[in-house]
């Protein structure tokens, strides 16, 4: 599934099959290709877009990710589910299982179940291998197409995007431009499969219902307006009814699953909204809802959220604070205290909110990353060592812990450390030339073998892909595409 136009598709899978596979494969490609496909894929994907990176989140779509996951015999893959930032209607999987919705679509929905069941779609597809299958059939592209897909997608880069598509297009007019389109069938598939997955993981199918007739209701002004979703999922429409009368008939035998609780989704949904969301739409939709429910402990965190990225810390904090009032150790809750504190400058307040929160719920990411810097701005970077060292390593993907773990070490004196923690930040950041300077002072620096070992290996995954970078895709100079 592509989250952009197709012939953007084209160019992302043809860039993948070149440099990864060096040729294209005579077969169904087997699940280890697929793993190493998913993985060029993913880099892709974080070059062209960006992620929201709001732990709670991203944490709470995993979770509802997994445990649909769970409902699947026996998974070829780690299934792992991202959010992307745009604004728009669509979700779509790569191979060996990366899962993406995006910002738009999540902030329209209404509740869990709708997650899950859109989630539970693409889970399908890939189970089913519908995006291997498709690949395998590709071998079918020429040299001479794959040249054009190839030059395409680095005009793109330089700027010139309109030629880019153009040259694409034509050099797939050979009769290509739809292999890797879903079918209908494919479609009925991960329908008909991603529903079973829904109700063994205990959620009912109206969700999956619900937010196709959302993505639906988006086309009410004409083909420019229609849903990126609607592109890349053929016959949405007519399938609204055949799943509707798939979860009644489910539903009539073995009844409709426990309700879900709704708290969850409405705090990631609302952190989503209060970070990411429009300012101005935010702040007059939290502010109606607080006027609608004044006495309403959510509502009071919506709106302390969104007045504090609009500046307005004082009442922001004061709302943080009433919502308090029925829960008064939410660790959520105080960790956006805690921060507002951080960043007004109050670092004594900040402090004593943080550590109640990671004492109420430890482990949680942004609780520690505050909890940390507020200890460096009070002059205490010995403590701030475990707390960005106990942030690194439960969330090895929260790249800002290693940068401040880094600059902690840098500030004790430790530059052997204060390198490597800087490396790794680089690194996870995609910036290999910068990586791979730090691990090489790191490096001289350090004296532990154990930790040299682990640098050598470093250095030399970074320059293997600073390499690659440099190296042009097999099928010929780009510029000489026909």
């Amino acid at each position: 599934m592509c989250p952009y136009p197709r012939w953007i598709c084209w160019l992302t899978i043809g860039l993948v099959l070149v440099n990864t596979l060096g040729v294209l494969p005579a077969r169904a490609i087997s699940t280890r290709e697929e793993e190493e496909l998913g993985k060029e894929f993913m880099k892709i994907i974080r070059e062209r877009f960006e992620f929201v990176e709001d732990s709670l989140v991203v944490d709470y779509v995993n979770q509802v990710g997994q445990r649909v996951v769970a409902a699947l015999p026996n998974p070829p893959f780690p299934y792992r589910f991202h959010v992307i930032r745009e604004d728009v209607f669509n979700a779509f999987a790569t191979p060996a299982g990366n899962v993406f919705i995006y910002s738009g679509l999540l902030s329209a929905m209404e509740s869990e179940e709708e997650l899950a069941g859109l989630l539970a779609h693409e889970i399908a597809h890939v189970h089913c291998r519908h995006i291997s299958e498709k690949i395998e059939r590709s071998k079918k592209l020429s040299v001479a197409t794959l040249a054009g897909v190839v030059a395409g997608i680095l005009l793109g880069i330089g700027g010139v995007g309109e030629a880019a598509q153009a040259l694409t297009v034509g050099s797939m007019a050979a009769g290509q431009s739809a292999m890797l389109a879903y079918s209908r069938s494919d479609e009925a598939e991960a329908d008909q499969i991603g529903l079973s997955y829904l109700y063994k993981a205990g959620y009912g199918g109206e969700g999956l219902v619900k937010v196709f007739e959302k993505i639906m209701a988006k086309r009410w002004f004409g083909p420019k307006e229609i849903p990126t979703y609607v592109t890349t999922h053929p016959a949405v429409e007519d399938r609204i009814v055949d799943v509707r009368n798939r979860v009644a008939d489910i539903e009539a035998r073995q009844g409709h699953p426990p309700a879900v609780d709704p708290i969850p989704f409405l705090r990631a949904q609302t952190r989503l909204l209060a970070n990411y969301g429009d300012e101005f739409a935010v702040l007059k939709r939290f502010e109606a809802a607080l006027a609608q429910e004044p006495d309403n402990s959510l509502r009071h965190y919506q709106y302390g959220l969104i007045l504090a990225r609009v500046g307005r810390r004082d009442e922001a904090a004061q709302h943080l604070q009433r919502a308090l009032v029925t829960k008064a150790f939410d660790p959520l809750v105080l960790v956006d205290l805690g921060k507002i504190y951080f960043l007004d400058g109050r670092y004594e307040k900040a402090l004593k909110t943080l550590e109640s929160a990671v004492q109420t719920s430890p482990g949680d990411p942004e609780g520690l990353f505050y909890l940390g810097r507020t200890q460096l701005e009070l002059g205490a970077p010995e403590k701030a060592v475990p707390t960005f060292t106990e942030l690194v390593q439960a969330h090895p993907e929260y790249n800002e812990g290693y940068f401040y773990l880094g600059k902690t070490y840098s500030d004790l004196g430790q530059p052997a450390e204060a390198y490597y923690y800087l490396g790794r930040h680089h690194h996870l950041k995609g910036a290999m030339k910068n990586a791979a300077f730090q691990y090489e002072r790191a490096l001289k620096a350090t004296t532990d073998p154990a930790r040299r070992q682990e640098l050598e290996k470093l250095l030399a995954e970074v320059r293997e892909a600073t390499e690659k970078k440099k190296t042009p895709p097999a099928g010929g100079h780009p510029g000489r595409a026909g």
